[in-house]
């Protein structure tokens, strides 16, 4: 599995946060896909590499400014208790 995180300039509410999520989700094939306009980041997982071009133009194609991607590897974590 692997992990991106995408920084993202521009939201400024829970709309915003919700219409990068859903673009994204629309565009590829993942997991998960979350939004923070606080941390300026959108984190997604997916369980096959990405291509990274076609995550910032889906992004980019809802009008927020895309910077930099980190790609890495990610295990699900187990928590029992």
């Amino acid at each position: 599995m692997w992990k991106y995180t995408v920084h993202v300039d521009g939201m400024m509410c829970g709309m915003c946060e919700s219409h990068i999520n859903d673009a994204v989700r629309k565009a590829l094939p993942v997991k998960k896909v979350t939004s923070s306009r606080k941390k300026k980041e959108t984190t997604v997982i997916t369980e096959a590499e990405l291509d990274e071009y076609a995550l910032r133009s889906a992004i980019a194609a809802t009008g927020y400014e895309v910077g930099q991607i980190q790609k890495e590897s990610w295990e699900k974590k187990f928590f029992f208790g």
